[in-house]
C-alpha cells in the first residue's frame, strides 16, 4: 500500500485538501480581473465580406422600400396628394391635372423597387472592393491592433 493520500479524502483535521477547494475559496474572496487582450486584424476572408455585405445591402434595400411604402401610405391618408392636385389645378388652370396622372403608386413602387436592387447589387460590389482594399493595404500597415477586455 502508498501513502499517498488522495486529494479530494479530508485530512485528519477534517479540512479538504482539493485544488478544486482551494481555488474556489480564493475567487470568492476577491473579484477576477479584467483581462485585456491585443489582437491584430491581418486578413478578411473575400467571401464572408462578400456575404456580409450583401446582407447588409439586401437588409438597407428592404428598408427603403418599406419606408417608401409608408411615406406614400401616410401622404396618401393625409390628404397632401388632393391638396398638391388642387393647387397643381389652380396653376395650370386644367381641372384634369392631378397627381395621379402624373404619378401613381405603382410607379413609385416599381421605381422603389429599381433602387432597392441597385443597392444590392452596388453595396455587394463595395463590400467586395472594400476587402480587397483592406487585404492588400495590410502588406503595407501591418493590420489594426484591436484591443479586447473581459468583463
Amino acid at each position: 500500500m502508498s501513502s499517498v493520500k488522495s486529494p479530494s479524502r479530508p485530512t485528519e483535521t477534517g479540512q479538504k485538501d482539493s485544488v478544486a477547494d482551494k481555488l474556489s475559496s480564493d475567487r470568492s474572496s476577491r473579484p477576477a480581473p479584467a483581462k485585456q487582450v491585443r489582437l491584430k486584424l491581418v486578413y478578411i476572408d473575400f467571401w464572408s465580406a462578400v456575404k456580409f455585405s450583401f446582407l447588409i445591402a439586401a437588409a438597407l434595400g428592404i428598408v427603403i422600400f418599406v419606408a417608401v411604402l409608408l411615406i406614400w401610405t401616410v401622404l396618401a391618408s393625409t390628404g397632401v396628394f388632393n391638396q398638391i392636385s388642387t393647387l397643381m389645378q389652380d396653376v395650370s388652370g386644367q381641372s384634369s391635372m392631378t397627381v395621379s396622372n402624373v404619378i401613381s403608386f405603382a410607379q413609385v413602387m416599381g421605381f422603389t423597387l429599381v433602387i432597392a436592387a441597385l443597392n444590392v447589387v452596388v453595396g455587394t460590389v463595395l463590400g467586395a472592393i472594400a476587402c480587397v482594399l483592406y487585404n492588400l493595404s495590410v502588406r503595407i500597415t501591418g493590420g489594426i491592433l484591436v484591443g479586447f477586455k473581459n468583463g
